[in-house]
């Protein structure tokens, strides 16, 4: 019932020190921050950390004049955990790594997955600090009060019975998540199962590619335990929030930046009827659906590279 004590990490990354004595470790990509035209916190997802895989050439960030920096949220590979983790307090880490680093007053942010509820907190908590927020395939919160909830069930019950009762225990008795998800009675997880049913065949392709990359920190991702790094990322993203989403106002009521949003119509974790309705609700998102696009699209070249220069020039990709 109750997970084991965090093991804490193997530090050989990087790290700052934030005002509650917990360390954040990341990692920084493309130009010198010194001689960047735009600097970009990437949010990793489920299951990843700050070494996630980026198919964006040095070329192409040269070009850019981009820099980029990862990192690992709390609890996964070299940060420390924070017991009172929630979807606040992720905000004020990317607030203060960015100060930390000197990003300057503002700063552009993309959110992958399920990592986006750290950047639906920015927008939420620190708008004044963002030039720029891309949502690449955010995960949705059933419970988020303004979907219908006639729309919100269909939706929910089409996910794998596994996982409609790992949602419903992260919402209603999170307590129970660590028993549910090391139990073995019953399947209880089909993403930590890596099942082929949630990858459509263009997320196929892009795990064939991604399998000829060596990842030699991937073993570091769950190294303080599950429990502090998945399982708490269900709870805080599938508990009960602060505040609804759909009730933001835009962050740039003067269109001096912008927020985009990017799905795939055949994402098999992230279903595209509530992203749409979500897209409705806030018309100062610009949505763009990947017909045959699945969750793995920040990994495709093309798409990575149209997802950057979009947020960072404006540019209005073509769809493919």
């Amino acid at each position: 019932m109750k997970p084991p004590p965090s093991k804490g990490p193997a530090v050989t990354s990087p790290r700052i020190r934030l005002s509650d004595g917990r360390h954040l470790a990341y990692k920084e990509r493309g130009v010198l921050k010194e001689k960047s035209r735009y600097k970009v916190i990437l949010v990793h997802g489920y299951d990843s950390s700050k070494d996630l895989y980026l198919p964006l050439s040095q070329e192409v960030m040269d070009e850019l004049g981009l820099y980029v920096v990862t990192f690992d949220r709390a609890g996964y590979g070299e940060s420390d955990p924070n017991p009172k983790r929630n979807v606040k307090s992720e905000a004020f880490d990317i607030q203060e790594l960015a100060d930390e680093l000197q990003l300057g007053p503002k700063f552009n942010v993309i959110g992958l997955s399920i990592g986006t509820y750290a950047v639906w907190a920015c927008l939420k908590y620190i708008p004044h600090r963002l030039a720029g927020v891309t949502l690449v395939v955010p995960v949705i919160n059933f419970w988020w009060p303004s979907f219908p909830s006639k729309l919100a069930n269909e939706v929910f019950k089409k996910q794998l019975k596994r996982d409609q009762w790992k949602l419903r225990i992260a919402h209603y008795a999170p307590g129970l998540l660590y028993w549910w998800m090391t139990q073995k009675w019953f399947p209880c997880d089909s993403i930590t199962e890596r099942h082929p049913i949630l990858f459509n065949k263009r997320d196929m392709e892009t795990i064939q590619q991604m399998s000829q990359v060596p990842m030699p920190h991937e073993y570091k991702i769950r190294q303080q335990g599950e429990y502090e790094s998945l399982y708490r990322d269900l709870i805080v993203h599938f508990g009960r929030w602060e505040f609804d989403p759909m009730e933001l106002e835009s962050p740039f009521p003067q269109n001096e930046g912008s927020v985009y949003l990017w799905q795939g119509h055949e994402d098999k974790l992230v279903p595209f009827e509530l992203q749409q309705y979500l897209a409705k609700k806030l018309p100062w998102i610009s949505y763009h659906e990947v017909p045959d696009g699945g969750h793995l699209m920040i990994h495709e070249k093309y798409l990575c590279e149209a997802i950057f220069r979009q947020l960072l020039l404006g540019e209005e990709p073509i769809i493919k």
